[in-house]
């Protein structure tokens, strides 16, 4: 079993739903920050889901607001994820928004 501290960032480009970061195979991921900064001078919000394997879609936040030029911690305890679940990030508006996932990865092999 190794455990490896890794990253997922993006920059929401667009509207649309984005892969942010998905869990490898025979592995745990455990979120342990996921961080959005607002970069235009204008407020703007986003959601974050998380898809598990059977493609069921769970809503961590929805329409979460950003101010200007903030920068937020959404988390305030960590997130488990199992292998091949997907957080996902959609914002209000593109070219605004990037977002930091810190995460440790177990790896169960």
């Amino acid at each position: 079993m190794a455990n490896v501290f890794t990253n997922a960032k993006t920059d929401l480009s667009s509207n649309s739903e984005t892969t942010v970061y998905t869990v490898p195979a025979s592995t745990t991921g455990i979120i342990k920050s996921i961080i959005v900064s607002e970069d235009s001078g204008n407020s703007d919000s986003v959601t974050i889901t998380l898809t598990d394997a059977s493609a069921n879609v769970f809503s961590l936040f929805k329409t979460k607001a950003i101010s200007a030029n903030q920068t937020i911690e959404l988390l305030s305890q960590p997130i488990v994820l199992q292998e091949s679940e997907i957080i996902k990030a959609t914002a209000a508006t593109g070219n605004r928004l990037h977002i930091v996932l810190s995460v440790l990865q177990i790896n169960r092999e």
